[in-house]
């Protein structure tokens, strides 16, 4: 089935006899202007946590963004790509959005929290901040910088590439881990509202994975500083 899901009649059906959602469409672009982003971020979090919630469907799990907190990245890039940076951002910082993408995802939030305290269904909420999960060509720490390479906006070996890649060795999130982790909300039943980050298990991080290793029993298994160049 393919639908808009800003077209609330269209997707409805699709919810039916469902045991659980992974809400993963939206307009997903930094720079997108408010317009870009209302219909499928605002009416579309709407649309699909009400069909949920008609439906009878228990779990939700949300495609939200580290971008709901990019304003921390933004003040403290690019020596937040470093090694020794000391920032650790948890679930619990207050959310600084950097653009009105990443503040449709914190409404995405506060919405399906408002849903599971009042409604009786969804009855489990899973709000995933998700950090930098590539296509399958690009599913490595490289992958921004080799992207960037083929695009023509720069060069190998550019201050820009490397800037790529130290921020991708700190963001990666593989498709496994990503795969994983979504799998651990799908097994989850104790959680009713809850926020984590998605991101591997980078040394480098600055995102906190104790909460959701502790509450869903997330294990990620890559880590972006294992890469010292991309695959051949």
């Amino acid at each position: 089935m393919v639908a808009n899901v800003s077209d609330y009649e269209a997707i409805r059906p699709a919810f039916d006899e469902q045991e659980a959602i992974i809400h993963l469409a939206a307009y997903p672009y930094v720079d997108g202007t408010w317009m870009d982003v209302f219909e499928p971020n605002v009416i579309g979090m709407f649309n699909a946590l009400e069909a949920a919630r008609e439906a009878e469907v228990e779990t939700f799990v949300f495609g939200s963004t580290n971008h709901v907190v990019g304003m921390y990245e933004r003040e403290n890039s690019p020596e937040i790509y470093r090694h020794d940076n000391d920032i650790v951002l948890d679930h619990t910082v207050p959310v600084r959005p950097d653009s009105f993408y990443g503040s449709t995802k914190s409404f995405g939030e506060n919405l399906g929290r408002y849903y599971v305290e009042n409604y009786e269904y969804p009855k489990r909420f899973y709000a995933l901040r998700i950090c930098s999960v590539r296509s399958e060509e690009y599913d490595h720490p490289f992958g921004d910088a080799e992207n960037g390479v083929a695009e023509g906006k720069f060069e190998r070996e550019s201050s820009e590439y490397e800037e790529q890649v130290a921020r991708m060795k700190a963001m990666w999130q593989s498709r496994r881990d990503f795969a994983h982790q979504v799998d651990c909300c799908l097994q989850d039943d104790d959680v009713e509202f809850d926020i984590f980050y998605g991101v591997s298990d980078n040394y480098r991080c600055w995102f906190d994975l104790e909460h959701a290793r502790s509450r869903i029993g997330y294990r990620p298994q890559d880590d972006g500083e294992e890469w010292n160049a991309p695959p051949e």
